[in-house]
C-alpha cells in the first residue's frame, strides 16, 4: 500500500496538484498493473491509456502548488479509501465504493456496470477477521509425530482477479423479430405485392442486417488490433449503403445515389450528431471531448465539400452537352485526390498520430465471437443486404412512379441513408447518452468522412462498368446546387458547434433545425 501512495503522490505533482485525491490513487492502480483492474480493462476492451486520458480530464486544472508532506496532502475520499483497503487489500473495491467518485464514474461512462463489478470484488475478497466465526483447535494430525511437518500454505502472489458477470442477450430482442422481414420481402415481391409495402418490408428488414454486420465487424477489429480494425470498420461502416447505392447504379439511378450520398452526409452531421448531443446533454450541463479529432473532421469535410462544388461550379457556368465528358474526367481526377487524402488520413489517425487521436473504444459486454463466427455473420448479413437491396431499389423506382409527391430526390436524400446506416446511428446515440461523447462524435464525423472522401469517389469509378448505357448519364461528382449549399451548411454549423471542444443539448437541438429545414426544402422540390 505504501507504494501505492507513493505512486499516488507522484501522479499528483505530475499534474501539478497540492494534494492526493482518489482520482490519485486510481492512476496508480493504472500505473502499477493492479491485476483486478487488469482484468476489467480487458473483458471491456479498454485501453488504460484511454482510462487513464479519460480521469486526468475530469481532474482540476493544477497550479503547481507544492504538496505537503506525509500524510497531511490526503484528502478525506482517499482517506476512506486507504482505511477501507486495509481490510481486503483490494483499494480498487474502496474506490468503487464510492459512486459518485472518479473511479466509478469514469468507468461507468465507458460503460463498465460498476455495480456488477463492486459485486464481483466483493465475492473475491476475504472474509474479514471479525466476520470468520471462532472455531474450537483441532488437534494436530499425526504427520508431526512421525517428524515429518506439513508444508505451509502456498500463498498467490497477487489476489484472484474477479470474475466479471457475463450478459445473456435474449432472442426476443427486436433486432432478431425484425429478420423475420427478410422472408417475408422476398415472398412479397414474388407475390407482386404494392410498392409502399415492398418498400417499407424491405426498409425493415434491411435495419437488423445492417446491424449484425456492424457487430461482426466490431468483433473482427477487436481481435486484429487498431490498426486493422480501423480499416475493417471504415470498410465496412457504410457497407449497406455503398450495397444499396451499387443496387441503384445498376438500374441506372444515379440520381437517387447521389441523393443517398448527401443523404447520409447531412444525416450524420446533424441528424446523429444532434441526437448524440441532446443524448449526452440531458445529464451533463456541458459535454467535453477531443478538439483535434473533431478540428480534422472537420477539415476533412471542407475538403470533401471543395471537391463537390468544382465540378459543380463547371456545370452551372458552362451547361454544354459536349462537356459531360469532360465533367466525368474531372470527377474521376477529384476522386483519385480524395481517395488519397483518406488513406493518408487512415495513416495519420492510426499511424503517426494515434496517441493524439486516440478516442474511447466501444465496450464489448459479453463474450467475444471467434473469428470465423465474425466473417460467416459478416458475409451472410451482407449477402443480405444485397437481396433486400435489389427489393428496395426496384420499389423506390414504382414508387416514385405511382406517386407523384414522393421524389426520388427525398427518398434518396432523406429516408434511404436512415435506413442504411439505422444500426451505426442507434451506437452513437447509445453511446452518447452514457456519457462516451468521443465515441458518438467519432462515430457520426466518422461515417460523413467515409461517405465523402471513399464510398462517393468508389461509387464513381463503379458507374463507369455498373450504370447501363442506355442510362442517359453518367455518375459523376456533379452533385445539384441545393445538395452543394446543405453540406456546405452542414459541415459549416457543426464544425462551429464543436471546434471549442464543447457542447450542450440546445446545440443539438440546433443540428436537428437545420436537419429539418433541408428535410421539408427537399420535399417540396
Amino acid at each position: 500500500m505504501t507504494d501505492i501512495v507513493a505512486t499516488a503522490r507522484a501522479e499528483a505533482a505530475r499534474l501539478g496538484h497540492d494534494y492526493i485525491g482518489s482520482e490519485h490513487l486510481f492512476l496508480a492502480l493504472l500505473e502499477s498493473g493492479d491485476p483486478s483492474l487488469g482484468t476489467i480493462l480487458t473483458s471491456f476492451n479498454l485501453d488504460p491509456a484511454v482510462v487513464r486520458e479519460r480521469v486526468e480530464r475530469r481532474a482540476p486544472k493544477g497550479r503547481g502548488a507544492q504538496l505537503a508532506e506525509g500524510d497531511a496532502a490526503l484528502r478525506s475520499g482517499a482517506k476512506r479509501a486507504l482505511d477501507a483497503s486495509r481490510s481486503d487489500g483490494n483499494l480498487l473495491h474502496a474506490l468503487l465504493r464510492d459512486a459518485k467518485g472518479p473511479a466509478a464514474t469514469t468507468l461507468q461512462d465507458l460503460g463498465v456496470p460498476v455495480e456488477k463489478v463492486r459485486a464481483a470484488l466483493q465475492s473475491a475478497a476475504p472474509a474479514r477477521p471479525a466476520e470468520v466465526p471462532s472455531r474450537p483447535a483441532r488437534p494436530q494430525r499425526t504427520r508431526e509425530k512421525a517428524g515429518r511437518k506439513e508444508p505451509p500454505p502456498r500463498e498467490p502472489s497477487h489476489p484472484t482477479p474477479p470474475r466479471l458477470p457475463r450478459v445473456k442477450e435474449s432472442l426476443f430482442n427486436w433486432r432478431n423479430v425484425l429478420l423475420l422481414a427478410v422472408p417475408a420481402s422476398i415472398v412479397l415481391q414474388y407475390l407482386h405485392a404494392p410498392a409502399w409495402v415492398l418498400f417499407v418490408v424491405s426498409c425493415l428488414a434491411v435495419l437488423p442486417l445492417a446491424g449484425y454486420m456492424g457487430e461482426a465487424t466490431e468483433h473482427l477489429a477487436a481481435r486484429s488490433g487498431p490498426a486493422i480494425g480501423g480499416l475493417l470498420n471504415a470498410t465496412f461502416g457504410n457497407a449497406a449503403e455503398l450495397i444499396i447505392a451499387i443496387a441503384a447504379l445498376r438500374l441506372g439511378l444515379v440520381d437517387l445515389v447521389k441523393a443517398s450520398i448527401t443523404g447520409s452526409i447531412l444525416g450524420n452531421l446533424l441528424l446523429i450528431l444532434g441526437l448524440s448531443l441532446i443524448a449526452g446533454g440531458f445529464s451533463r450541463p456541458i459535454l467535453r471531448f477531443n478538439r483535434t479529432a473533431v478540428g480534422m473532421s472537420a477539415g476533412m469535410l471542407s475538403l470533401a465539400v471543395t471537391g463537390m462544388v468544382f465540378p459543380a461550379v463547371i456545370h452551372a457556368l458552362h451547361p454544354m452537352e459536349g462537356l459531360v465528358l469532360a465533367e466525368l474526367r474531372l470527377s474521376e481526377a477529384v476522386s483519385i485526390v480524395l481517395i488519397l487524402t483518406y488513406l493518408c488520413s487512415l495513416w495519420f489517425s492510426l499511424r503517426t498520430h494515434k496517441r493524439l487521436l486516440s478516442g474511447e473504444p466501444h465496450p464489448m459486454v459479453g463474450p467475444q465471437w471467434g473469428v470465423w463466427t465474425a466473417i460467416i455473420v459478416l458475409g451472410v448479413a451482407t449477402a443480405g443486404v444485397a437481396v433486400e437491396s435489389e427489393i428496395l431499389v426496384h420499389a423506390t423506382q414504382h414508387i416514385t412512379k405511382e406517386y407523384s409527391f414522393i421524389s426520388e430526390t427525398f427518398l434518396g436524400l432523406i429516408i434511404i441513408p436512415i435506413i442504411g446506416n439505422a444500426a451505426e446511428h442507434a451506437t452513437a446515440v447509445v453511446v452518447a447518452r452514457k456519457g462516451q461523447i468521443d465515441l458518438a462524435l467519432q462515430i457520426a464525423q466518422g461515417s460523413s468522412t467515409q461517405v465523402a472522401l471513399l464510398i462517393a469517389p468508389v461509387l464513381v469509378f463503379l458507374g463507369l462498368v455498373l450504370v447501363p448505357a442506355d442510362a442517359g448519364q453518367y455518375m459523376d461528382l456533379v452533385f445539384g446546387p441545393l445538395q452543394v449549399v446543405a453540406v456546405f451548411l452542414a459541415t459549416l454549423l457543426s464544425a462551429i458547434i464543436t471546434l471549442d471542444g464543447e457542447s450542450h443539448w440546445f446545440e443539438g437541438v440546433q443540428l436537428l433545425a437545420l436537419y429539418a429545414m433541408i428535410a421539408i426544402a427537399v420535399y417540396f422540390i
